[in-house]
């Protein structure tokens, strides 16, 4: 038997399956994440985070995406992590920082209950992206047809992961974001996919789908809500404040004069359980 503790924490939709691992004993490997995170025989979940700790001693989210692929960030998801060291009692600070592969990233409680985090900074360039091309070029406000007469303002930028924020004429709903998400997170241009947000910027918020890579359409991205806040700032849509609304919930957008990006919003626990997830793995690949 291979039981293994899992908690299921969700911010705005966005869920995840939780494991802690402060020693660093139990990595998870690819198999073992894509089985917790299917729908259908396992937990289900758009990724999977196992918090450890870092060789500075802070705690780390090792993310991966549902089909156990490693991500650099999400921002949903370090919120949740907040809220589950919390939980357990690891963590009683108003405050305090947690690793990720993009950088450490300061988490805050505020008094609503809602976790604000410290994103970094956005940037434009190729080579940060990563996007094919001059390393110093940007892809800022681009015309992008997406076929069948279709064409959107388009621009590409890091949070500490990749995203393509598409901005359109409609409301988000009336697009195949399934279809067109597919074909643009491996698009050649992106060597290592992107995700893909579409967006609309209305009077006082922004309505939003996501196409997160590896993990299909979810309900909200952390990150994704800060690359179309960005973005929409970056082109003349919005101010330096934004309300991104996805179909899991609005979640709030400030970049500093610093530069700095801060993403607030809730998270959740939803349950926990124990698990044999060597036999759920075995039995996933068959």
């Amino acid at each position: 038997m291979s039981d293994v503790r899992v908690w299921k924490y969700q911010g705005t939709g966005n869920d995840f399956v939780m494991t802690i691992d402060l020693g660093n004993e139990r990595p998870l490997d690819r198999d073992e994440v894509r089985a917790l995170c299917d729908r259908r025989f396992g937990i289900g979940a758009d990724g999977s985070i196992r918090v450890t700790r870092g060789p500075d001693g802070l705690p780390f989210m090792d993310y991966r995406n549902a089909d156990g692929s490693i991500a650099e960030m999400c921002g949903n998801g370090i919120r949740c992590v907040a809220v589950f060291l919390r939980d357990l009692g690891e963590e009683t600070r108003p405050s305090f920082d947690v690793g990720t592969r993009a950088g450490t990233r300061q988490v805050t409680f505020r008094s609503d209950g809602r976790v604000t985090v410290d994103m970094g900074e956005p940037n434009f360039t190729k080579a940060a992206i990563p996007m094919r091309g001059p390393a110093w070029e940007t892809f800022l406000d681009e015309s992008l047809d997406l076929g069948g007469g279709v064409v959107v303002r388009a621009t590409a930028l890091s949070m500490g992961n990749p995203h393509l924020v598409l901005f359109l004429g409609e409301e988000p709903e009336r697009f195949h974001v399934s279809h067109i998400g597919t074909v643009l997170e491996r698009d050649d241009r992106f060597p290592e996919g992107t995700n893909v947000e579409f967006a609309r910027a209305g009077s006082d918020e922004i309505a939003a789908r996501v196409w997160e890579r590896g993990s299909g359409e979810t309900m909200a991205c952390g990150s994704g809500a800060c690359a179309i806040a960005v973005a929409a700032h970056e082109t003349g849509l919005a101010d330096r404040r934004s309300r991104i609304r996805f179909p899991g919930g609005t979640i709030e957008v400030e970049r500093q004069e610093s530069g700095a990006v801060t993403l607030t919003g809730p998270a959740a626990r939803v349950f926990e359980t124990e698990i044999d997830i060597e036999a759920l793995a075995e039995a996933a690949v068959r």
